[in-house]
């Protein structure tokens, strides 16, 4: 039995060789402004991603580019030596989820209060490599 468990486990870490990802928890801005840049991004190679996130004027464009150098530099952490630019890393998935929310009250008129919701949310970037092998043959 460890026998088996011990090579189906080296066999699901080769296979997340070629996977980085990073997250971002409770980022305090809301998922429908942070899903707008995400979009943006989504299926696109690393380069491309990170020169839209540059220029972009969102505020959310500054956290997730920092989010998406994070998942690079997971990736070369993984692979030792490993080029970046060779490997041919896109953004296989990134996903917005809502975070933990801030409840606070304004006042309103004629004594009543108002509920201001400040919204936060967790990003995930999951980064994939390009099957070059299959091109080449």
């Amino acid at each position: 039995m460890g026998v088996r468990k011990r090579e189906r486990a080296e066999g699901i870490k080769e296979a997340n060789k070629q996977v980085a990802f990073a997250k971002l928890n409770n980022c305090p801005s809301s998922p429908r402004k942070m899903r707008l840049v995400a979009d943006l991004v989504r299926g696109q190679k690393v380069e491309r991603a990170l020169s839209l996130l540059r220029f972009s004027s969102k505020e959310a464009s500054r956290k997730l580019e920092k989010l998406l150098l994070s998942a690079i530099n997971n990736w070369e952490q993984k692979n030792e030596g490993g080029d970046v630019s060779a490997a041919g890393l896109f953004v296989k998935e990134i996903r917005v989820d809502g975070g933990m929310m801030l409840k606070r009250l304004r006042p309103a008129p004629q004594g009543r209060a108002h509920r201001i919701r400040k919204r936060s949310n967790h990003v995930t970037v999951v980064l994939g490599q390009a099957d070059n092998t299959q091109s080449n043959s």
